[in-house]
């Protein structure tokens, strides 16, 4: 998703990539008076983009579901049992994401060009993101095998997980873990 006004003067003009093509979205309610350098993104790792434009409005974008090809991380291996408040290390790939995220000019630098892991209980759906750390690489795009290492939470619910990795709001193929 990206912004766009001519020479940065309103209205701001809001698009989507499909990974194809770029697609015409609805703007904010303050678009009309927002020129494109107004405002700044953050992706989620959810996938929803946070947009504010320095005014107490605060967007959240939930883009069409979906993402270009080949841009998800691959999990190739972490272990399967896990203690809580203990340390592991995940292999794979892209797990730097395909883009920096979100940046504007030097005004704004919001990379999420990071591996994030996320953990979801099965049974409560309940979700808790682990501090990840010791990245093997940050090159972005990169078809090298990378890791990261990742510390469970010592609050995280002894359960039946899910385990993704997650990078510029994609999600990696699940792994399922036993947390203990």
């Amino acid at each position: 998703m990206f912004a766009s006004s001519g020479f940065g003067n309103p209205p701001a003009t809001f698009f989507e990539w499909d990974g194809h093509s770029l697609n015409a979205i609805s703007g904010t309610p303050n678009t009309p008076t927002d020129g494109s350098f107004i405002g700044n993104m953050l992706v989620l790792p959810t996938g929803q983009i946070l947009f504010t434009d320095f005014s107490n409005d605060v967007e959240i974008f939930t883009p069409t579901p979906g993402h270009p090809e080949n841009t998800e991380p691959i999990l190739l291996f972490t272990p399967i049992f896990l203690r809580r408040g203990q340390s592991y290390q995940a292999f794979g790939f892209r797990f730097n994401g395909v883009s920096q995220g979100a940046a504007y000019g030097d005004d704004v630098q919001a990379a999420t060009n990071y591996p994030l892991v996320r953990i979801t209980n099965l049974i409560d759906g309940h979700v808790q993101y682990s501090r990840t750390h010791d990245h093997s690489s940050m090159a972005v795009a990169s078809p090298a095998l990378v890791s990261t290492h990742f510390d469970v939470p010592s609050s995280q619910e002894p359960c039946i997980c899910k385990l993704e990795v997650v990078a510029n709001g994609i999600a990696s193929n699940p792994v399922f873990v036993f947390v203990q």
